[in-house]
């Protein structure tokens, strides 16, 4: 990949500035334009000139007044939501999410394609047939592509951002995928654990519209998660915070809340379950093997969410991933919270918020597809 397109991979696409507006018109929706300034720290004029440059550009632009206002209102202003976009991709053991979201975060496209992502080769060839057709039916320009973000299942074990994935993932692990993802698709490409971009789509379309510091508990066929602090993502020194799976030893990890297990323990009640899926698809509280499971699992979610509490202290913990929602109720009902220990004075500190995640689709896709946005034009 030539020099010049991995720093302008690595670059807003607007100043500081710039950025400031163009978020709190993202966050606060349509508003007068004189009301954008008391959201900032510029001056009006500089506010205006801004707004005049961002509208000439395409990333903003002017509606009617807003009515019942004194004086002389001035127009509103909004996102532009077709002057960008970006690509969301999120790789699973056992299938493709496909997302495409415009200027606003709005998604235009959230398609999920069942196929089997072992080969990385074939997988990406089907994905990028696909992905064109997608952008041709909806009518969505490349020229306005930001760029690809990409999510999957693992941690990083390198500077160059190379996954560690799950076994059936074998075939993307240990490598330097950005390269390969970047001649595939013509674009500049981000690379994030899928845990982590759905605590940001979560952030950006779910519980972080009322909560600004959560933990999204991420339940795949394996096991990990997010933080979002203070409505920001934290990605640690390596890119790995969230990655919950670690604080379990070993002779423990055969009993962390990962969705193989409880395949593996449905199987051998005769449930004719392959994939993590089906799971999410077909679940059924009543399946013999599921109470086994969570008996054997829940003590370490208690571990995890104790963890949680101590040190972060949470608003909310996020149940989310795959998991099928009747499943995350029977979890987050069993749970249990540090304040069933007693305390001084029979008083504990506030507790944190079990819920499930409130996103729309796949968390992981839709955070993906935002990565590129929020890098390279928002705050």
């Amino acid at each position: 990949m030539p020099a010049e397109r991995d720093a302008l991979s690595q670059m807003p696409l607007a100043s500081d500035n710039e950025r400031m507006i163009l978020d709190v018109l993202r966050r606060h929706g349509a508003m007068a334009r004189s009301t954008i300034t008391s959201h900032t720290n510029l001056t009006q004029q500089s506010v205006h000139r801004l707004v005049e440059g961002l509208v000439e550009r395409g990333l903003l632009r002017t509606g009617a007044p807003i009515g019942g206002m004194r004086g002389q209102p001035s127009p509103t202003i909004e996102l532009a939501r077709g002057g960008a976009s970006a690509i969301g991709l999120s790789v699973n053991t056992d299938s493709v999410v496909l997302c495409i979201t415009d200027l606003a975060c709005d998604i235009i496209v959230h398609e999920r394609m069942d196929l089997n992502p072992s080969d990385r080769e074939t997988t990406l060839q089907a994905i990028s047939t696909r992905l064109d057709a997608l952008l041709e039916q909806y009518r969505v320009p490349k020229s306005t592509l930001a760029g690809l973000g990409f999510s999957m299942s693992g941690f990083f074990v390198s500077e160059d951002r190379a996954f560690n994935a799950p076994e059936p993932l074998a075939d993307w692990s240990l490598r330097n995928l950005r390269p390969e993802l970047e001649q595939a698709f013509g674009l500049p490409v981000w690379l994030e654990n899928n845990a982590t971009t759905a605590a940001i789509g979560e952030s950006m379309r779910g519980v972080g519209l009322w909560c600004r510091t959560f933990a999204f508990l991420s339940f795949n066929y394996g096991f990990g998660g997010g933080l979002i602090l203070d409505g920001k993502p934290f990605h640690g020194f390596h890119g790995n915070a969230g990655e919950f799976s670690g604080i379990y030893i070993p002779g423990e990890s055969e009993r962390r809340p990962a969705l193989q297990y409880l395949l593996a323990r449905l199987q051998e009640n005769g449930i004719d379950i392959d994939s993590v899926e089906v799971l999410r698809r077909d679940f059924d509280p009543s399946w013999p093997g599921v109470e086994a499971w969570l008996t054997d699992t829940m003590p370490q979610v208690d571990r995890l969410i104790a963890t949680l509490v101590a040190v972060l202290d949470p608003q909310a913990i996020v149940f989310g991933g795959q998991l099928p929602p009747a499943l995350g109720r029977m979890m987050i009902a069993r749970a249990h919270l540090p304040s069933a220990r007693i305390h001084r004075y029979g008083i504990g500190p506030p507790e944190a918020q079990l819920v499930l995640s409130e996103t729309a689709g796949d968390p992981a896709a839709i955070g993906a597809a935002v990565l590129p946005l929020k890098l390279r034009y928002f705050a």
